[in-house]
Parts: C-alpha cells; sequence; structure tokens
C-alpha cells in the first residue's frame, strides 16, 4: 500500500506541475458557457465517467454542467469537456470532429501526451494530458499494473472546478 500512495502522490505532482495553465485554460474555456447562456456539457467515456458523476451529483456540483448523451443537441453557447482514458477512443474523436466541425469550442482531459498524431489535441481548444500511459507498479510478471485514470481524472476535475468558481463568482 505505501507504494501505491507513493506512486499516486507522484502522478499528481508530476500532473500539478505539468498541467496547471492548462487547467486554467480548461476552467476559463468552460466559464465562457456559464457566463453566456450557455451549458458545460461533461462528456466522460469509460472510466472517465467517475469526473460527469460528481460533476453532476456531489456535495458540490459543477454549475451550469450536463451530462453528456449521444445524440444530444449542442448549441454554439455550450463548451464541452471531452475526458478519454485514450486520445484514440472512437467514440471521442468522434464527438471531437463533430464539435470541430460545427465551431464549437471543447475541452480535452487524455492520458496521451499532447504531439504529432494526436487528433484530440490538434482539434481541441485546451488540452490537458494526466501523463499515465503506462502501469504504475511493476506487477509479478513483469508487466506494469495500476492505471488510476479515474484518479488522475477527478484530481484534474477538481483543479479545474477551483478555478472555474472563482471565475464564475466574480460574474455574480
Amino acid at each position: 500500500m505505501k507504494i501505491l500512495t507513493t506512486q499516486i502522490g507522484g502522478l499528481l505532482q508530476r500532473i500539478a506541475a505539468n498541467a496547471e495553465e492548462s487547467i486554467e485554460e480548461t476552467a476559463r474555456l468552460l466559464a465562457q458557457a456559464t457566463i453566456g447562456e450557455g451549458r458545460v456539457i461533461i462528456a466522460g467515456f469509460g472510466e472517465m465517467g467517475a469526473v460527469t458523476a460528481t460533476a453532476l451529483t456531489s456535495v458540490e456540483p459543477f454549475k451550469g454542467a450536463v451530462r453528456y448523451v449521444e445524440g444530444m443537441d449542442i448549441e454554439s453557447a455550450d463548451r464541452v469537456w471531452l475526458l478519454s482514458r485514450s486520445a484514440e477512443d472512437e467514440r471521442a474523436l468522434a464527438l471531437a470532429q463533430l464539435l470541430a466541425e460545427r465551431f464549437i469550442p471543447f475541452a480535452v482531459l487524455s492520458a496521451d501526451k499532447p504531439g504529432e498524431g494526436n487528433v484530440l489535441h490538434d482539434l481541441s481548444y485546451t488540452y490537458i494530458s494526466t501523463g499515465l500511459t503506462r502501469g504504475l507498479l511493476p506487477g509479478d510478471d513483469g508487466k506494469r499494473i495500476v492505471q488510476p485514470h479515474a484518479i488522475a481524472a477527478l484530481f484534474v476535475y477538481e483543479g479545474v472546478k477551483l478555478a472555474y468558481d472563482e471565475m464564475i463568482s466574480d460574474e455574480d
């Protein structure tokens, strides 16, 4: 348990150090919807749905947030936060393409680093990488195990929410 705690702590520290500016940019993008007449649509794919559940049902819900449902009508005043473990997730890529075609700004959280071949990064207005591309611990067979994508995503969510809440409180 001690090794797991150390490794997760290190992961969260790396995210905080590498993504501080992107977290602020994401909060600013999402606040545009709330300050305007739009909604913050949270599209969490796979285990990243934990962020959607937290945003909508936690003790301190994300103001103006709604769950993404495939086929829903997304307006130009809306902002979308797309969360996917992999930048190659087909559902995430399909939504990103649709949003880009409609010129609807969106943010992305994914494990993959930005760079050549990362279409989600290329299409998004803001992009946060957790950097979690392999397991944190060595397994008995030598393969890396324990990939806490949801924990990393929830950590980023809380950072975005803190900045977001501060931004929209200035508008009240």
